[in-house]
């Protein structure tokens, strides 16, 4: 509006009219006889210069050809060539009027400089669009608020000829609308009032209602309200242009719906979480009632088939609302609440074409991942909403497709996950055995749903002479692979264990087999990503052996924690084992350190996942775990339960736990017999006399003859083979336990001799009458062990 204003103020009179116009009064001949102030203005020829000359002084004989032609609205005017008085050309826009009558003047010629009639041509075309074809609602109230004139897209909003309601109030027209930006009036008679008393004017204020034209839908307007005065300043109205933005609100309210579902959904690995996520975000902004129905494999973590040989089993995952209508809450489906549809319906339709399906305000959505369908969501409008048009149709698909990519990942994270459970509880021991060394107790935690199944484990390993070993160990990573890494170091474990070695031997094969184990699969150049070779690098491991007879335990770790130890008085410590490097990275030795415990001294084996936690540092955990262990009159199972409740209160963690609690005895002095002598051909005959004599002693006769062979084969082959004094043990325990020691170092073999073989067979007769027998090797030696059992009692 500025070139509007700018010469000559808000003037719609039109250049050409005669008020503003050079006029020229023409006679017969073309004689100027009459000549205005506006000519003079505009040639500048005075009157008694020009007055009686011929109009070809200073205007052209007809229109000028260079120059376009004038626009449709003007045609019947000219456009000459004039000449000022200065000699300048003037290109000028003339229209002439006949004069009736009989006097001199004959006609009247206006004319104007083209260029203003053509701005004045486009302020008038400029009125016209804004009055006929403008999308923007233009209106004028009067002082008392009373619409007095409005354009064609405001008409076409109240839906009848404006004769109809010219006149009208604002609040009559709009009776239920509203304005819902913040910060100003709420009525439209209150902002117009504002408006004309204090001449500022408001804009893009959003309203809110139903237009004449609309009556069931809601719609938004951006409105701007202006005072309208003359050019004298008297106020004469407000003027209201609003431009309707429900279509552009639509699209924002799609866009904030997408990036809430994008905040809210997939967020979690849980199928049934992420299917009531979808609900709340599209209930009731959306839809008034969501539900989702998904295949019932879909919940086990399996792929849905997809042959269409049978209809497919849904289970409601998730409804919001729920039956109660004034909930907001998702309804929390169980496993057995399956759903069916009947023939025909939106759903059934939807499962058997895989494509979503809209019938009136229901519309059905396939849950699609890859080419297999998890499930479908339904959506439901209330009776009198309206329906889904192509964009929201759009808007759902998209939604479902979101959903369906976060259900598929949450699906194959949980069959993953069962797996790698399954593979874990498979691996861990089922059952502990006591046995006379120790009580035990037990719990292992396994982490939560979002990292996944960890590594950890641990065992109570029943060994020769009623000796116990006791393991705990962690797996760095989580997974499958983890999962399996801690099966094959337990098995190995055990195996070794069993073989009677010491824990530093143990912890040395352990880390051998984990170091060729990574050279195996990535070869001497090592992992891809320059990393260690194998996962379970890092791996650590904490292996002690106690002996109930002696009440010694003897202790290695490969980079695990040290055990905690309380004695029968309540003495918390933590023996000071050397640390040891975690499995794998080879090249360091392991060390050993032997203690004594007492009988009913505490022995607590863990795992980092009990004591360090994200909200407090490992020797916080350390000093709550003995504080906890410190009770001497709790029993182990109750010290289990408190350790991880104070430790673990969330009953998670982002790590697995093991804890492990053992409570040392010793075996009675009545129940061990023991004996040393010198390595001579006598010796032999002598033990066999003190064995059966305690074997009578302990009621056990019928084990004598069996006891003596194998004392007499056994003592017979130290002293053959062997130097230093023989030392002979029996153990009555759950078995009948017989032990042969001697100062050599060399390893019995179990052979089977020949028809003509004079000897080699004793060995052989002494595996045959015993359950089992071993080996086991110590600083001074070894000892031969077997284990005969008790006999059958009716």
């Amino acid at each position: 509006m500025t070139g509007w204003t700018a010469d000559e103020g808000a003037d719609f009179r039109g250049p050409l009219d005669i008020t503003r116009a050079a006029t020229m009064v023409i006679d017969a001949q073309d004689t100027v006889i009459g000549w205005s102030p506006a000519a003079e203005r505009l040639l500048g020829y005075p009157s008694q210069e020009i007055v009686g000359r011929p109009l070809s002084t200073f205007l052209s004989s007809g229109p000028t050809p260079s120059v376009s032609p004038l626009p449709l609205s003007l045609q019947g005017n000219e456009i000459r060539a004039a000449r000022s008085r200065e000699g300048r050309e003037v290109v000028v826009a003339t229209a002439v009027c006949p004069l009736p009558g009989a006097g001199r003047a004959v006609r009247v010629l206006v004319a104007t400089e083209l260029k203003r009639l053509r701005m004045w041509d486009a302020r008038m075309a400029l009125l016209h669009g804004l009055a006929t074809q403008s999308p923007v609602g233009l209106a004028i109230y009067d002082t008392e608020l009373r619409l007095t004139w409005c354009n064609a897209a405001y008409e076409r909003e109240i839906g009848r000829p404006f004769a109809e309601f010219r006149g009208l109030r604002a609040d009559e027209l709009y009776a239920e609308g509203r304005f819902v930006t913040k910060g100003h009036p709420p009525t439209l008679e209150a902002v117009m009032r504002r408006v004309l008393a204090t001449g500022e004017p408001f804009l893009d204020l959003h309203f809110q209602g139903r237009p004449p034209s609309d009556p069931e839908t809601d719609h938004l307007w951006s409105c701007a309200y202006y005072r309208l005065q003359d050019a004298d300043g008297h106020v004469f109205g407000v003027c209201e242009d609003a431009f309707d933005i429900s279509d552009r609100q639509r699209a924002q309210q799609r866009l904030a719906l997408l990036v809430e579902a994008g905040r809210g959904i997939g967020t979690t690995l849980d199928v049934m979480v992420t299917a009531r996520k979808i609900t709340e975000v599209a209930v009731p902004e959306f839809a008034s009632v969501v539900t989702v129905d998904l295949a019932s494999e879909v919940l086990e973590g399996e792929v849905p088939a997809t042959d269409g040989s049978a209809p497919m089993p849904l289970v409601r995952a998730a409804r919001c609302p729920s039956a109660d209508h004034h909930a907001r809450k998702p309804d929390v489906a169980s496993p057995s609440s399956r759903v069916a549809y009947p023939s025909g319906s939106p759903q059934d339709r939807c499962l058997s074409s895989g494509g979503l399906v809209l019938d009136d305000t229901t519309l059905v959505v396939p849950l699609r991942a890859g080419a297999g369908m998890l499930g479908l969501v339904t959506f439901v409008r209330g009776a009198g909403s309206a329906t889904f048009d192509g964009g929201e149709v759009a808007l759902a698909d998209e939604l479902v497709a979101r959903t369906a990519v976060s259900i598929d990942n949450a699906r194959r994270f949980t069959r993953e996950r069962n797996a790698a459970l399954t593979l874990q509880r498979q691996l861990l021991p089922r059952q502990l055995c006591e046995g006379s060394a120790v009580e035990l107790a037990y719990r292992y935690l396994p982490t939560d749903d979002v990292t996944g199944v960890g590594g950890d484990w641990f065992d109570v390993i029943p060994l020769s002479g009623t000796r116990v070993g006791l393991v705990v160990g962690d797996v760095v990573g989580h997974g499958l692979q983890a999962a399996a890494t801690m099966g094959r170091l337990r098995t190995t474990v055990r195996a070794f264990a069993q073989l009677d070695m010491d824990p530093v031997e143990v912890l040395s094969r352990l880390d051998d087999l984990v170091a060729q184990s990574g050279e195996e699969q990535w070869g001497e150049t090592g992992a891809p990503d320059g990393g260690h070779a194998d996962v379970t690098t890092g791996a650590t491991c904490l292996y002690s052996v106690y002996d109930p007879v002696s009440r010694r335990c003897v202790m290695a770790r490969a980079g695990h924690l040290p055990p905690a130890v309380v004695d029968p008085d309540g003495r918390l410590s933590f023996p000071e084992l050397p640390a040891g490097p975690p499995l794998g990275l080879g090249g360091l030795p392991f060390e050993s350190t032997e203690i004594e415990l007492p009988v009913g001294s505490l022995l607590a084996l863990f795992t980092d996942g009990l004591v360090e936690a994200r909200d407090h540092d490992i020797d916080h955990g350390l000093a709550t775990l003995g504080r906890v262990l410190s009770d001497r009159h709790a029993s182990l199972e109750e010290l289990c339960d408190r350790a991880v409740a104070e430790l673990l209160p969330g009953g998670s963690t982002a790590d697995d736990t093991a804890l492990l609690l053992v409570r040392t005895r010793e075996l009675d002095t009545s129940q061990v017999a023991e004996w040393e002598l010198p390595a001579e051909p006598l010796t032999a005959g002598r033990f066999r006399d003190l064995a059966t004599g305690q074997l009578d002693r302990w009621g056990l006769e019928e084990l004598a003859f069996t006891t003596e062979l194998v004392v007499s084969e056994l003592v017979t082959n130290a002293v053959r083979y062997a130097a230093g004094p023989v030392r002979v043990r029996l153990i009555r325990d759950r078995t009948l336990l017989c032990e042969v020691a001697d100062t050599g170092h060399t390893s019995p073999h179990l052979r089977h001799s020949s028809e003509d073989d004079e000897g080699g067979r004793g060995l052989f007769i002494v595996a045959q009458l015993v359950q089992r027998w071993g080996t086991r090797y110590s600083g001074t030696g070894k000892t031969i062990w077997t284990e005969q059992a008790f006999p059958a009692t009716e």
